[in-house]
Parts: structure tokens; C-alpha cells; sequence
């Protein structure tokens, strides 16, 4: 059972160490320079850094092909670097949660390089083999028009070997007891030196046993059931992150009874905020909300707006789709896969304001646990010119100084965006920091509402009628207290009609300005939007600490 629930009111932030900081000089950033930057990560409002992988590795995939667990990327620092980074970590308050890639290793492994010399090896049971090649080899490739096969002949081994992902990533045989155990060994490890918990990464093909046979294991998820005991015994505070993009028939599976993934990324309500989003129609979004099913206590939704991956627009339909591409990303050199966006969120909607805004107080005020990419708190762009995913894991802007202050070095590790109005030279941190009119400053004011709103982490929540198809409203009700968000996805101001509920009328106090609602006589509500206009209202209460005071309120 974990200890305090943390994660329910946390505010999470998505960096890589290779492109947030450089510390010493070289053009790639490192824990030195993170460790620096955390004055800014906590004047932000930020409680918990999730870290992408920064293991030793090839990096042929951004590091997701780890040859080496147990170590640290020699160009981002050592062990020590990482522990001296944790502990300053905790001194702000900020947690730490690092990427679990336990679904396969890089072909540069040791283990996968003993598998493939010695079929009396230990290591051959490691990963999954085929002596002819599979029928199905050209199917479930995760990055279609790019990755040819999930099967690869390996000449040493005179095998075929699966691989879910990249020909250089073999997939683990995770039914094999002793994989499992080092799975655990690995968390184990990476918990003693500080971390609060892990974002698994592809969970789903974590539990898919493909080309796997082994009559032990009855139920593939009984690997979650066992690493989130094993965590809650090494560290009760200690949490899982589920990236699985999967339907809302199937998200229970990784939840469990309280046994398995704390949280899950909500992958549909993202896929639907951005067609609601084109639209200018909630609909999508709303049925998308309604049709997840009622969590555990323990358990929480994480939702995002953009993340280091393209923008997964799978599991809309052909139609829905194309009309969110033709909308955000028209020209094929933005999307990728067939199925997502390459672009930034600000770059997307050309840097308008008033629906960055708007997109961002839903996310932050939807059921879950908010989620941010770094730098579009400053409403950073993409840069094209990279290869696919790489487009959006450009270098932080800090400054207008050479190279966006990221590096000294003659050359950073990765290009800057550097042209055009998502320049480092007009978006970056330096600038937006002195502007109290910056998305910047309007990002720390957001988060800090939303860190005084407990109600929207812990809450039970419902979708309200607004009667007005561009405009979605949730209550929240925790302990006592109430609130009600409201979010106009539309161009078009409009007044709606709200009902509330509650046992009696009452005011709503407005959270991030002035413009309290009274009621009218019949007991609901006339609230007025302008064109992607947004509310957060406490409900009857304009100080929830006040609840139990007597005297009537003004």
C-alpha cells in the first residue's frame, strides 16, 4: 500500500538529460547541468521529473536500446552525478521517476551477445528465437514504413530473433524466471540510488509473451502483480507509470485490484482532446471521459498533451484523423507512421495563445494527474529538418545566447530550433521569465492553482450539461469541498445554463481571477466564455479551510 498517495496531486515534467542541460561544456547535456536547473524546475511548480533513458547505450533509438542497466551514459556523467542529482532533487521537493525499458535490450547487451555465441548459455533463454523464419514476420511492426520486420536473422546464432520494436532491440523472453528476476534486480538497484518509481515503458508488449512457450506462466500479468510488490516492499511511496495505448475494455488489466500500475497514461482522452480540439466540439472528448471505467482508490489516470513519441492519433478512425492532420499537420513531412503528428503542440496551433491556454487548463484540470514535456511551458517548436521522432527532442531554449544558452560548445548535440518564431532567440526562458504576461509565468500561475485544487487529483468527478457542444464542464467533490472547470473549445463566445448540483443553491468563487457566479433564482448558473475562454470555480467555497465554520458566507 503506498504510504501518502503522492502522485495523485503531483505535477510531472518529461526531460531528457541529454538535450535539457549541458554542465560542462561538451554540447550534451548531463546531470551536472540538470542538477543545476532544478532552481528553475521548482520555482516552476514541478513535484515530480520523469527522466528518459540516460543508460550507457548505442543510441540508436534516444537511448532506449540500453546495452548496460546498471550504469549511466559516460557522456551524461557517472553513478555519482546521478545520486548528487537525486539528493538535490529532494532538497526542492521533487521526486524523481526514470523509464523502465524491460521489454527488450539493445543487440549490444552482453547478454544478448551471449546468446547469440552459445546455444548452452544461460543468456539463450534471455530472448525469443524462431529456427525458420515466422510467417507473421511482417505484421505489428510499431513504426510501419520504417521498421521492415519483427523478425531478424542473426547469423551468429543461425536464429531468428523477435524484436517488437528496431531490428537492434531483441525482446526479452519475459517469461523466463530469470529475466523477471533481473527485472527486479534492476529496480531494485535504481530505488536504493534515489528514485520514487518508474515509468514502464511499452507495457503492453511487456505482457504479450509473443513467440513465447512456456506452460508456467498462466497469466502474463502476473509480471505486474509481481513488480509492484516487489516496489511497494523495497519503497511503500513508490510508483509505476504505464505507457499502454490501449482500449478502455483492456485498461483494467493493467490496473488491477490495487496490485499492479498505479497510473496509466490516458491515451484516448489525448487522442480525442485533439479532434474535440479541430472541432471545436467536446463531444469526442466527453464520450472518451465517460467511457473509462471507475478506478481503484489507488489508482489514477496521467494525461498529457504532447510527449517525447509522435502524437499517437491511432485509434481515431481513418476520417477523424485525416481531419485532425489536415487541421494540425498538413504537409506529410509532419506526420509519421501513418498514424501521428511530429510537430510540438505550441508549433501546432502557430503559437495562438488563447488555445494553448485553453488546452492546457483542460489538461490540467481533467481526471488524473497532469503530465508536461519540457519546454512547452515556453511554447517551444519542432524542427523538421530532424528525423522522425527527433523533431520534438530539440535542445531547451534558456536564453537568446548562442545555441539558446543550452551549450558553450561549438557545436550542441542536437540542433536548436533556430528559425522562424519558435527561434531560440524569441522563445526561451530568459525572456519569458521578465515578461509577467508569458506563457512562462501564466504556466507557473496555472500550476500553482493546480496544486491548491486537490479536488481535481482526488475528487469523484462527472461531466455537467452546458448545453452548448463547444463547451465542457466537470464537477469535482472531495471531502466536503467542490469544484467545477469549464472549457470553451470553441472560437465563438457563448453563455451557458449550469446546473451545478449540490443539495442547495450556492456561489462559485472564481480560483484564477475575479468574476464570481451567484446563483440565479432557479438555482443554476449564467456563465459567459469568450472564444476559448476557461473557469475554475470552488463551489460554495471561496477557502475550502473554511468548511467548517459556522457564520454564513458573503
Amino acid at each position: 500500500m503506498i504510504e501518502d498517495l503522492w502522485y495523485k496531486n503531483a505535477v510531472v515534467y518529461c526531460l531528457d538529460v541529454e538535450t535539457f542541460m549541458d554542465g560542462n561544456g561538451d554540447g550534451v547535456g548531463d546531470f551536472k547541468g540538470l542538477k543545476r536547473k532544478l532552481d528553475y524546475l521548482a520555482g516552476l511548480g514541478i513535484t515530480c521529473l520523469w527522466l528518459l533513458p540516460f543508460q550507457p547505450t548505442p543510441n540508436r533509438d534516444n537511448g532506449y536500446d540500453i546495452s548496460d542497466y546498471y550504469g549511466v551514459d559516460p557522456r551524461l556523467g557517472d553513478l555519482g552525478d546521478f545520486v548528487a542529482f537525486t539528493h538535490e532533487a529532494k532538497l526542492h521537493g521533487i521526486r524523481v521517476i526514470i523509464d523502465l525499458v524491460v521489454n527488450h535490450t539493445s543487440d549490444q547487451h552482453p547478454w544478448f551477445q551471449a546468446a547469440r555465441k552459445d546455444p548452452d548459455s544461460s543468456y539463450r533463454d534471455y530472448y525469443v528465437w524462431a529456427k525458420k523464419k515466422p510467417k507473421d514476420a511482417n505484421k505489428g511492426m510499431v513504426f510501419p514504413g520504417v521498421q521492415p520486420s519483427t523478425w531478424t536473422y542473426d547469423k551468429e546464432a543461425r536464429l531468428w530473433y523477435f524484436h517488437r520494436f528496431f531490428h537492434y532491440q531483441p525482446d526479452l523472453n519475459v517469461a523466463n524466471p530469470e529475466v523477471r528476476e533481473q527485472i527486479l534486480k534492476i529496480m531494485g538497484f535504481w530505488l536504493e540510488l534515489g528514485v520514487s518509481g518508474f515509468r514502464v515503458d511499452a507495457v503492453p508488449f511487456l505482457v504479450e509473451l509473443k513467440g513465447v512457450k512456456n506452460p508456467d506462466v498462466k497469466d502474463p500479468y502476473k509480471l505486474l502483480e509481481e513488480m509492484r510488490e516487489f516496489l511497494s516492499w523495497r519503497r511503500g511511496d513508490a510508483i509505476l507509470l504505464a505507457e499502454a495505448n490501449v482500449t478502455m475494455d483492456e485498461v483494467m488489466e493493467f490496473f488491477g485490484e490495487n496490485d499492479r500500475m498505479q497510473l496509466v497514461f490516458n491515451f484516448l482522452a489525448n487522442q480525442n482532446f485533439y479532434l474535440a480540439l479541430t472541432r471545436g466540439d467536446v463531444t469526442p472528448l466527453v464520450q472518451a471521459l465517460k467511457s473509462a471505467p471507475r478506478l481503484p482508490h489507488t489508482a489514477q489516470w496521467a494525461n498529457f498533451l504532447r510527449n517525447h513519441d509522435e502524437l499517437d492519433l491511432g485509434r481515431l478512425s481513418d476520417k477523424d484523423r485525416l481531419e485532425v492532420f489536415e487541421a494540425l499537420g498538413p504537409d506529410k513531412g509532419m506526420q509519421l507512421y501513418d498514424r501521428g503528428l511530429r510537430r510540438r503542440f505550441a508549433s501546432m496551433l502557430d503559437g495562438d495563445r488563447r488555445r494553448i491556454e485553453v488546452a492546457y487548463s483542460l489538461m490540467f484540470t481533467l481526471p488524473g494527474t497532469p503530465v508536461l514535456w519540457y519546454g512547452d511551458e515556453l511554447g517551444m517548436g519542432e524542427n523538421l529538418a530532424l528525423v522522425e521522432r527527433q523533431a520534438v527532442r530539440t535542445p531547451m531554449q534558456w536564453s537568446p545566447e548562442p545555441h539558446g544558452g543550452f551549450t558553450l560548445a561549438e557545436t550542441p548535440v542536437k540542433p536548436l530550433v533556430s528559425d522562424g518564431p519558435f527561434g531560440f532567440q524569441h522563445v526561451n526562458v530568459a525572456q519569458q521569465r521578465r515578461d509577467p504576461a508569458s506563457q512562462l509565468n501564466w504556466t507557473e500561475r496555472i500550476i500553482r492553482a493546480r496544486k491548491e485544487c486537490p479536488e481535481l487529483g482526488w475528487g469523484a468527478w462527472k461531466v455537467l450539461r452546458t448545453g452548448n457542444k463547444g463547451v465542457l464542464a466537470i464537477r469535482y467533490d472531495w471531502k466536503g469541498n467542490g469544484m467545477v472547470v469549464l472549457h470553451n473549445l470553441s472560437s465563438r463566445p457563448c453563455t451557458v445554463k449550469l446546473d451545478v448540483g449540490g443539495d442547495e443553491p450556492c456561489t462559485l468563487f472564481n480560483v484564477l481571477s475575479e468574476g464570481h457566479s451567484r446563483p440565479e433564482d432557479d438555482g443554476r448558473h449564467v456563465l459567459t466564455l469568450e472564444g476559448y475562454g476557461y473557469r475554475w470555480f470552488r463551489v460554495g467555497l471561496e477557502n475550502p479551510a473554511r468548511r467548517h465554520r459556522t457564520e454564513p458566507l458573503p
